[in-house]
């Protein structure tokens, strides 16, 4: 008699990692020959689970060190409690929890919430790692999404259309601690949205369709200048994490050569204990020297490996790229080609990051920055201040961003010519980079005009700085005027906005005698006269503050 599982077959796709183009992942999907295997499973708990236990040993059969994507439906994990079944199968497989993504994918509708979301902790607690399936196409309600707390959102690529949502979507995926990967990306528009709107993995057709056999090479388009705006801390680590190859701290040498032999894109092998954290590193080229030795395959073969590793370089899941370099160059020269193995809160080993791979970003970060720079301060423009003002409203903080310029600069050009007003211009620029701290960023947009985008309580040396300072140029006296915009959460929607409740400030300033300084908030009529005089009495409401000392 035939079984089901007879006509039952399944296929792979990649999950590419944008950053590094490699595949970060391998999703097994069911594709039954006969029959509507999936509809059923939505209907029975016991089939969808059972499900995800042959996909697991499909993958299994074809021998793939990558981790996986299995998929169950959220009623499923509601219903059954966990997958224990599930559970038993991977570590039959020899593979570990962690390298196992469960996909939890919609419907939601009437899905008890409390018993998914104790099925969901349930198994975090075993090690398995969750992603929130069908985001924009599906019914995950938005409270619901944030109490899973996944480490994964899949957008599906109809999002792609409406950038602001992903991009609202990569800011709450921030907050949480996930990563966002967009599903079913089909042409290179949709890949460059992607990018732009800051997802750090994706899958489609583009990339590799669904094969029977994994595939070793996805297809990356080029990736135009620009493409991705980079916090100015540096690149999350998150975007260049690579999959690890494994083995437990008992393997012997010969495991970890055969490992090593049968797969010649691997750089190292990390050795793990029983909870998944990493204990030793095996570095490929000095293991491979060490046997290739006179008398080395005899001496080592057969003994553990853990005697050939050194000890782990290890990183936050969190960390940036610039934090994984300080912990490179701590150290022996000849570990720096080592792979940095990334590790969760708790320790266990998510993958691996390569030098090669920040370096080339880094480098590529910093060429975008220089051709965006002030050929005269050197200070960024207008669009790297705007860009993050974006990001300072799409996380709800509050921000202070101020426009400076030189009163009648164009008298102080002509009395005392361009090079004494270039001069100027720099030592302005200087100023106000040595005045502002931490987060702070001063952008010069073109002429005597800069921005400057801090918090309101990083004022007080900002105004000291440029304000309160003797300026000249060729001997004659120089004044400043200063326009502040404070804007807090809800209080204007993007840049632009922010901008136009500037501009009314600006002329406000303008308007002043000497060294003059305006403040107002987005929002609410009126605004404070800090510095300056000569103009008309504030309205009602706003008195006159003191200068700041």
């Amino acid at each position: 008699m035939h079984s089901w599982t007879d006509t039952l077959r399944f296929a792979f796709q990649p999950v590419v990692n944008l950053t590094t183009g490699a595949i970060a992942a391998l999703e097994i999907l069911a594709r039954p020959e006969t029959g509507d295997i999936l509809a059923e499973a939505r209907r029975d708990p016991e089939l969808d689970g059972r499900l995800a236990v042959l996909a697991l040993r499909a993958a299994t059969r074809k021998e793939t060190l990558l981790p996986l994507h299995l998929n169950v439906f959220a009623a499923t994990l509601a219903d059954l409690g966990g997958l224990t079944l599930l559970h038993d199968a991977v570590r039959a497989a020899g593979r570990m929890p962690w390298e196992v993504t469960l996909d939890i994918v919609p419907p939601y509708t009437h899905v008890p919430q409390p018993a998914l979301l104790e099925a969901v902790n349930t198994l975090r607690e075993q090690g398995f790692r969750i992603s929130a399936d069908g985001i924009g196409d599906g019914d995950v309600p938005l409270r619901l999404l944030t109490d899973l707390c996944p480490d994964l959102v899949k957008l599906d690529a109809s999002l792609l259309a409406r950038p602001a949502a992903v991009r609202a979507m990569r800011t709450l995926c921030e907050q949480l601690g996930a990563l966002v990967a967009v599903e079913g990306v089909e042409t290179e528009l949709q890949c460059a949205a992607a990018l732009t709107a800051g997802a750090q993995l994706a899958q489609g057709e583009l990339f590799a369709p669904p094969a029977r056999i994994p595939v070793a090479d996805v297809y990356i388009p080029p990736r135009s200048p620009g493409a991705v705006a980079v916090p100015r801390s540096g690149p999350s680590i998150r975007e260049f994490v690579r999959p690890a190859a494994v083995l437990p701290l008992n393997a012997s040498a010969g495991q970890v050569r055969a490992l090593l032999t049968g797969s010649p894109d691997i750089s190292g092998v990390l050795l793990v204990d029983q909870a998944g954290i990493p204990v030793r590193s095996v570095h490929r080229s000095r293991f491979l020297l060490s046997l290739s030795g006179r008398y080395g395959h005899a001496l080592y073969a057969d003994r553990p490996a853990f005697k050939l590793g050194d000890a782990p370089r290890t990183v936050g899941v969190d960390a940036t790229a610039w934090e994984v370099l300080d912990v490179v160059a701590v150290g022996g020269r000849g570990r720096t080609s080592d792979d940095v193995a990334v590790v969760d809160r708790h320790g266990r080993c998510v993958g691996v990051v390569r030098l090669a791979d920040l370096v080339r970003a880094l480098a590529e970060t910093r060429v975008e920055e220089a051709a965006g720079l002030n050929p005269l301060t050197r200070l960024p423009g207008s669009d790297a201040i705007t860009s993050e003002v974006d990001r300072h409203i799409a996380d709800g903080r509050t921000f202070a961003l101020s426009w400076l310029d030189i009163d009648h600069f164009k008298q102080v050009n002509d009395g005392s010519g361009f090079a004494a007003g270039d001069e100027l211009i720099r030592s302005v620029g200087q100023a106000l980079q040595a005045a502002v701290a931490g987060p702070a960023r001063v952008g010069h947009i073109g002429g005597d005009d800069f921005l400057v985008l801090a918090e309101e309580e990083a004022l007080g040396p900002l105004v000291s700085a440029v304000l309160d300072a003797p300026w000249s140029a060729g001997g004659r006296p120089v004044t400043m005027s200063l326009a502040t915009v404070v804007c807090g959460p809800g209080s204007v929607a993007d840049h632009r906005q922010a901008a136009a409740q500037l501009a009314p400030l600006k002329k406000a300033a303008k308007a002043l005698h000497g060294a003059s300084w305006v403040l107002g908030r987005a929002g609410l009529p009126g605004h404070e006269i800090r510095r300056g005089s000569g103009a008309a009495p504030a309205p009602a409401g706003y008195a006159t503050a003191e200068p700041l000392g």
